[in-house]
């Protein structure tokens, strides 16, 4: 029996996430399912595409992700079901797949018309889980939609460079549960962009001329330990989803900041990376 996985932004306050399980179990009582994330802010398509699409790679081929994020249906958001990867996605048609997308084509798309089958205003609970029992039976896509060819698109996901190729313009995508800044400048535009020349990373008053490969590979451990250079310690990396972030090392949002707090950072925020 395959897997499903839950995205969400239901918090873990409300009835929502608990609801969605039981009706799950209700239809499939031997399936598994996982929580990916609750926690998504509302309605905040490109965090939850961030985080979905780090996701998804880590679960077995055939798992099915029920993405609840601003999934009421109305003329200008549809529901579809899509096979990329290997993996189903059940979401609202408003950008989130677009993201996986990007670099992977879907291998089918259907727009989901199952929709005689509602009985509240809850379509996580009255479609999306249909669906996904429907998938993990083994049932086909064609049966619960029909097929279309093209998805909405989130529009501003990838950085700018300018045409002689000195600067890239980002912007900041996701905030992490440490205040850790994501950019959605990836590992593979710097370098063929940057081919190796020095360059300069702002961003409001935070600035840095390195990116390490590790958090700790910015702290010089041959210092003894009480005459380094640690708290408050601003670093630049890729992360282990090749992004450029931006962090500070051990940062605790809660007591001594953190990259956002700090470099006064928020969603959308540009970073620019300059080549010399």
């Amino acid at each position: 029996m395959p897997i499903i996985t839950l995205t969400t932004d239901f918090g873990e306050k409300d009835h929502f996430a608990g609801a969605v399980k039981g009706a799950i179990y209700s239809e499939l009582s031997d399936i598994k399912i996982v929580d990916i994330s609750h926690s998504v802010a509302p309605f905040h398509i490109t965090e939850a595409a961030y985080i979905i699409q780090n996701a998804y790679s880590s679960f077995p081929p055939g798992t099915i992700h029920i993405v609840g994020i601003d999934s009421e249906l109305n003329p200008e958001n549809k529901h579809i079901a899509v096979l990329l990867d290997g993996h189903y996605f059940i979401c609202a048609n408003n950008g989130i797949i677009s993201m996986l997308a990007n670099e992977i084509r879907p291998e089918k798309i259907v727009e989901i018309n199952i929709h005689d089958r509602i009985l509240t205003n809850f379509p996580v609970l009255d479609v999306f889980v249909k669906v996904a029992c429907h998938i993990a039976r083994g049932g086909t896509l064609e049966v619960i939609g029909k097929t279309i060819e093209t998805i909405k698109e989130i529009r501003g996901i990838d950085p700018h460079i300018n045409n002689d190729e000195t600067q890239i313009v980002g912007s900041v995508i996701y905030i992490d549960n440490y205040g850790n800044v994501i950019t959605n400048i990836k590992k593979a535009h710097f370098e063929k962009v940057g081919k190796g020349r020095p360059f300069s990373i702002t961003s409001r008053t935070a600035s840095f001329n390195t990116i390490y490969n590790n958090y700790s590979d910015a702290i010089d451990f041959g210092t003894p330990a009480d005459k380094r250079d640690e708290a408050g310690k601003k670093i630049a990396l890729w992360n282990s989803s090749n992004y450029l972030e931006l962090a500070i090392y051990k940062s605790n949002p809660a007591t001594v900041g953190s990259a956002a707090s700090l470099f006064g950072l928020e969603y959308r925020e540009v970073i620019t990376i300059n080549f010399k």
